[in-house]
């Protein structure tokens, strides 16, 4: 067989695995992703993340510091950069327990209490000053409902 036709064929091999990956159906994981499947999950939907540091929480409630990650994000109809807060619980447990706590801390980063926004997705919180578009905060919604899987 030649070169330019082994080529051919190599590439079409290719192309038919990758589009059989479409259509593989996977069943939702068992426990959360960490970090880095959930930014992986925000940026598949649309979502462009950046500038994250583990331990901001926006306040320095020791409670939130340990299970908080500070991101800047856009994308989507969310033109503007914005500062997110991204909590994550251990589990749905400790994630009902704390909730409150993200209420106090958010006000602490807050500049105007009608446009703060946030999606909860256990064990999964993201908060921060809105207002969002409705787009970005669906996108927020989809990634940490896909990585919470069934462990929320």
């Amino acid at each position: 067989m030649s070169p330019r036709r082994s080529a051919l064929v190599g590439l079409l091999a290719a192309a038919l695995i990758l589009a059989g990956c479409d259509n593989i159906e996977t069943s939702p994981a068992k426990t959360p992703a960490d970090f880095q499947d959930l930014a992986a999950q925000l940026v598949l939907q649309g979502v462009i993340v950046s500038h994250v540091v583990s331990g901001d929480a926006g306040c320095s409630d020791p409670t939130l510091v340990p299970t908080a990650i500070g991101l800047d994000a856009h994308g989507l109809d969310q033109p503007t950069t914005v500062r997110l807060y991204l909590y994550v619980f251990f589990d749905h447990a400790t994630y009902e327990r704390l909730i409150p706590t993200v209420d106090a801390c958010a006000k602490s980063y807050v500049t105007d209490p009608d446009t703060y926004s946030s999606v909860d997705v256990s064990p999964y919180v993201v908060a921060g000053q809105g207002p969002w578009g409705q787009k970005f905060e669906d996108a927020i919604r989809a990634g940490l409902t896909k990585a919470a899987g069934t462990g929320g």
